[in-house]
């Protein structure tokens, strides 16, 4: 049962247990390895063999800014099940990866990690699937290494549009630092039920929820924080949007319709709207040469997290068929 956040919020909630900034107390669904990249920095990343008849491909699993490796879980083992091998890294930044404090965030420095890890990991060319700010580091790898990316999906992802462009003003890492002071297990959880899952709270979510809390929550705290503030400049100042059309790749947008994240959209002064996500998506999927809109209806920023066994179906659809060229 679907139960609203006021009454959650009226029964008792987890308290917070500090985690480790790296996710050192918080348990993963199977064994971690491990890539060290040429500077010392380290990337955690799970794989999952494929299971009964294998079907020789090979998924990536680039998980969003609010949510790790560890989140991929029933859609890691829903896809290995098919015949899929699955890999889900953390990217430097997040979760148990690294957080480096000499570390320039971008997306281009992201995908040439993510590339090295999957050399170590003896991946061939790959599907990859990006949820939410991972959707705008799958259209980046894409770009950057069109031999080894053989196609791609888009779970709700960032990036579709460019909210600075639409009038958000841009927001120095100052402005960052402080918002991200303010994160907590209560403004994560409200948020999440605000924005992802259409004013809706399940008992699940919570999972989820103290997963960050408790990294924000440790002694390095201070080092989480300052990794997040980072990232969210990067989102805000490295827009993909416009790149689109070289996308030589068959791109699967898989849109969740309830969803109303609009990155920094609450920072966009009277009068100025940013789409979102499921708006910017009709438009967005007309400008990839070969791309698909998928439409899930009732379902919000987080499909793989809000309903995984009617997701599960549509993404292994998506990894079955092709899309054909993009309407002009």
């Amino acid at each position: 049962m679907i139960l609203p956040l006021l009454l959650a919020t009226a029964q008792a909630v987890p308290s917070t247990v500090p985690l480790g900034a790296d996710l050192e107390r918080f348990a993963y669904p199977r064994e971690l390895r491990w890539f060290t990249s040429a500077t010392g920095s380290r990337m955690a990343y799970l794989d999952f063999p494929a299971q009964g008849r294998a079907n020789g491909r090979t998924v990536v699993l680039l998980h969003g800014k609010n949510f790790c490796a560890a989140t991929w879980e029933e859609t890691a083992r829903a896809l290995a099940g098919a015949g899929y091998r699955v890999i889900a890294p953390d990217q430097i930044g997040f979760c148990k990866s690294a957080k480096p404090a000499d570390f320039q965030y971008s997306f281009a420095a992201l995908a040439m990690l993510t590339r090295e890890l999957l050399a170590q990991a003896g991946a061939g060319p790959v599907t990859l699937v990006g949820h939410s700010t991972g959707g705008m580091l799958a259209v980046r790898m894409a770009l950057l290494y069109p031999r080894e990316v053989s196609d791609v999906v888009l779970v709700n992802p960032l990036g579709l549009n460019d909210p600075i462009a639409e009038g958000v003003p841009y927001a120095p890492l100052a402005t960052l630092r402080a918002e991200e002071a303010k994160t907590s297990a209560a403004t994560i959880r409200a948020y999440q039920q605000r924005t992802y899952y259409a004013g809706q709270w399940r008992p699940a979510y919570e999972r989820w929820v103290q997963m960050l809390a408790g990294q924000y929550a440790s002694p390095r705290g201070r080092t989480m924080r300052e990794a997040q503030a980072r990232l969210s400049d990067m989102i805000q100042t490295q827009p993909v949007v416009y790149e689109f059309g070289r996308v030589t790749q068959p791109v699967t947008l898989l849109i969740g319709q309830t969803d109303t994240t609009a990155f920094r959209g609450n920072t966009a002064p009277a009068g100025v709207r940013v789409g979102t996500v499921p708006q910017a998506a009709e438009q967005a999927v007309r400008a990839f040469l070969r791309g698909r809109l998928v439409r899930l209806p009732r379902l919000g920023h987080a499909p793989q997290v809000e309903d995984p066994a009617r997701f599960q179906r549509a993404l292994l659809e998506a990894l079955t068929t092709v899309p054909a060229s993009s309407p002009p």
